[in-house]
């Protein structure tokens, strides 16, 4: 999947993906980073997915939006699913046929898309961004996890590879039989991210002075993300330094219920771009208990901003995170480890900045045009293969007649 492709005329990709900005979360973040590597080499990109809410296209010649019909997502509010719309796409590609097709998620779009690639015989790449098999438990839904689990696997493996943000999940993969996974990466957007953002007004607004410890959250706020260790931790923190404060940002199903169980702490709802960055680098220490990640964008953002991040150790954590030289890294499910590192920082101002000033250090050389690079490099590879198959199967049939 990674051989090296000259690239000999300008390439036109298909994405198909369940969602997009201004939609908030890390897929939609990432796709959106891919797609801009991409316009800026000269490819031609078609988005295929379904149709938010207050719809807002921008126009752009090199990139297109088929917008489907699509359904709300159960539990994730402002985001939608793709219907299966397989006559819609074979209409489309049959009038304009593009070289390479992406699926990014594996909804019923993304299923019918694979499909119908399939059976027009064009190249198809996926990635995997999301555990959705290990998300059943925390819906109450456990019992489909090894149904979910077998879908995903048998489309992945309909593509000509599968591209993962990292080396362990590449392995996870391939002990539970996908084939032909590549470790595609992460980046991180270092000119947005970064202590520079450090905002004294906003400080201010939650309560703290120069010197004192601000404790952040960032992400998504639902069950699959174990927020009630963060609001363990926080509170062991706060025992020993009632001085700290904490701050949540995001939304999700949960956000009602943390914010009437605490209502001290500082809930900033969602954010984005400066916004956001502002908020990370106001912020001094960051709890990331999640174990279902991917990868964890956030993980990534918070060090760039220079923050000391405590959280376990797999995905971007582990990565680039080195145990009390740039964060904090917690064996994996040992919540009780957790609290204990946290509280480790409660009181340690000087920790905390060492800590985050190496995180900063550490992501600095982290760029998303490596990330594209790859991403080039695989879609290339993919048209090549099927060019080749397609020269070899009519050089077979010639040789019959």
């Amino acid at each position: 999947c990674m051989n090296a492709i000259k690239k000999e005329h300008a390439q036109r990709l298909c994405l198909v993906t369940e969602t997009w900005p201004p939609e908030i979360n890390g897929v939609a973040m990432t796709l959106s980073r891919l797609v801009d590597g991409l316009l800026s080499r000269e490819w031609k990109v078609t988005l295929f997915r379904p149709k938010q809410r207050n719809e807002v296209v921008e126009s752009n010649p090199h990139l297109t939006h088929h917008v489907m019909p699509g359904l709300p997502i159960p539990g994730y509010a402002g985001l939608r699913f793709g219907l299966p719309v397989i006559q819609q796409l074979y209409k489309a590609w049959e009038m304009d046929r593009p070289d390479v097709v992406h699926v990014a998620t594996e909804g019923p779009l993304g299923w019918a898309a694979m499909r119908v690639a399939n059976k027009l015989k064009i190249p198809v790449t996926t990635t995997f961004h999301t555990n959705f098999h290990r998300y059943c438990k925390h819906y109450r839904v456990g019992w489909l996890g090894g149904v979910v689990a077998r879908y995903l696997r048998v489309l992945h493996n309909r593509s000509f590879c599968t591209m993962v943000p990292n080396q362990m999940l590449k392995q996870i993969l391939l002990e539970e039989g996908y084939a032909n996974v590549e470790v595609l990466g992460r980046g991180v957007d270092n000119e947005l991210f970064t202590p520079s953002r450090r905002n004294d007004n906003l400080r201010k607004q939650w309560g703290l002075s120069d010197n004192d410890i601000a404790v952040i959250y960032v992400g998504r706020l639902a069950p699959e993300k174990n927020l009630d260790l963060v609001v363990e931790a926080y509170s062991e923190m706060h025992k020993q330094n009632p001085k700290l404060k904490m701050i949540w940002v995001g939304e999700g199903p949960q956000y009602n219920r943390l914010r009437k169980n605490h209502p001290h702490h500082f809930f900033m709802g969602s954010k984005v771009g400066k916004e956001l960055a502002e908020c990370y680098a106001s912020a001094d220490v960051f709890l990331f208990p999640s174990m279902t990640e991917t990868y964890g964008n956030v993980v990534a953002e918070a060090m760039a901003s220079g923050l000391a991040v405590i959280a376990y150790d797999y995905a971007a954590a582990a990565i680039h995170m080195r145990h009390e030289e740039n964060g904090l890294l917690v064996s994996f499910g040992d919540s009780d480890s957790f609290v204990k590192n946290a509280k480790i920082l409660s009181n340690q101002f000087d920790l905390v900045k060492t800590l985050g000033n190496h995180a900063h250090l550490t992501l600095k050389s982290s760029s998303w045009k490596d990330v594209s690079d790859v991403f080039e490099r695989n879609l290339l590879a993919a048209i090549s293969q099927a060019e080749s198959l397609h020269v070899n199967a009519t050089e077979y049939s010639s040789s019959l007649s």
